[in-house]
């Protein structure tokens, strides 16, 4: 792979939600509208309840699918009783990526405060694909994305982004 070309992902999008559909999915729709003007595929749009099992069951899906290079979830990473996407993303990780997580909650100090320590955003890679979990909000969505998940899935990333080591994470 050179480097120095922009290299379009297959990215699934995963919204987490007991209230969100198609229709009033901003954060999904966020991060489609993103991914997609940054060059990037829509690998696959799904919806889930938050429910451990099912969001294991899709994710368990896209992950054993060598298409999908890139999971992004939004919901489900609250305190509340049923926010639960990192306990059913936890256990399918191969490698959690600590940093994601830490950097998400610093960016994120800067625009909503100490309100950040409720995010549980986190990610990780799971056979070869990396997956990334942000909150529910759309502007938790826009600033994962844009101050975040653009530069480091875009090969021109300068000194080292996530897409040049795709080649190598089965190894």
């Amino acid at each position: 792979m050179n480097a120095t070309e922009f290299l379009s992902l297959n990215i699934a999008v995963l919204t987490v939600s007991d209230t969100r559909t198609e229709g009033n999915d901003a954060s999904g729709r966020t991060l489609i509208e993103r991914l997609t003007a940054a060059g990037h595929q829509l690998a696959e749009k799904a919806i889930v309840p938050d429910d451990v099992y099912q969001i294991r069951a899709i994710l368990s899906r896209w992950i054993a699918d060598s298409s999908v290079q890139i999971v992004l979830t939004t919901g489900g990473t609250g305190i509340t009783g049923r926010d639960s996407t990192p306990e059913a993303v936890q256990p399918l990780l191969d490698k959690v990526i600590e940093g994601f997580g830490e950097l998400f909650r610093q960016l994120s100090w800067e625009e909503i405060g100490t309100s950040t320590l409720q995010s549980r955003a986190l990610a990780g890679l799971a056979n070869g694909t990396f997956i990334f979990c942000l909150p529910g909000s759309t502007g938790a969505c826009r600033t994962g994305w844009d101050r975040i998940l653009q530069a480091q899935l875009d090969a021109r990333t300068k000194p080292c982004n996530f897409i040049e080591l795709l080649p190598r994470l089965r190894e």
